[in-house]
């Protein structure tokens, strides 16, 4: 079983709610990611008890926030990003996976927006191994789970023409863990992982 993420855009301010692109919502003790060249992109934030419907056996936190951030410039159509992680495995500085157990006491950081709206985002329960962007389930190419046995996609990323996403060809990126990491909210051990077809 995954969890799907559904997207919509919207007027409302989305302040404090679950959203992809846009700026963060930070607690204030929380300080924004960076690589060596400046602040990683902020993908999405993901506010814990939303998903609680779709997630029965508690796989993930039911309360809190849980925040993405990756080195998308290139997959962005910077092409002449030089900070480009490339295929395979990424180097940790690519990529961050930030967790606040509160909501409380947020304010809006946006060192590393991309110029993409904020857009809504709503959840479903999903397959747990196809192409769709989700929480949870195993990696949709047989390549990466092969490379990663054993691991989970703790967010799986597929390419869109709406964003001008693209992971070079067909690509689709992988935040992996172990379950048994998962279950130790070990944030620090998520790898990330990029595979095109």
């Amino acid at each position: 079983m995954a969890v799907r993420l559904l997207f919509g855009k919207t007027d409302d301010p989305l302040f404090a709610r679950s959203k992809w692109w846009g700026s963060p919502d930070m607690p204030e003790d929380m300080e924004y990611p960076a690589a060596g060249e400046g602040p990683l992109t902020f993908m999405c934030q993901i506010r814990c008890e939303e998903i609680a419907p779709f997630d029965p056996k508690g796989l993930l936190p039911h309360e809190g926030m849980l925040y993405f951030f990756a080195a998308l410039d290139y997959a962005l159509g910077d092409l002449d990003a030089i900070s480009s992680p490339g295929m395979g495995e990424w180097n940790p500085d690519c990529f961050r996976v930030l967790y606040s157990p509160s909501c409380d006491n947020l304010r809006t950081l946006d060192e590393g927006s991309s110029d993409l709206p904020a857009e809504m985002l709503t959840f479903s329960s999903g397959a747990s191994m196809d192409d769709s962007f989700r929480l949870l389930g195993y990696p949709y190419y047989e390549e990466v789970r092969d490379e990663c046995p054993g691991m989970i996609s703790l967010l799986q990323v597929d390419e869109s023409d709406d964003w001008g996403l693209r992971f070079f060809d067909c690509g689709m990126l992988n935040f992996l863990i172990y379950p048994t990491d998962l279950a130790a909210r070990r944030w620090g051990d998520v790898r990330c992982y990029l595979h095109s077809a």
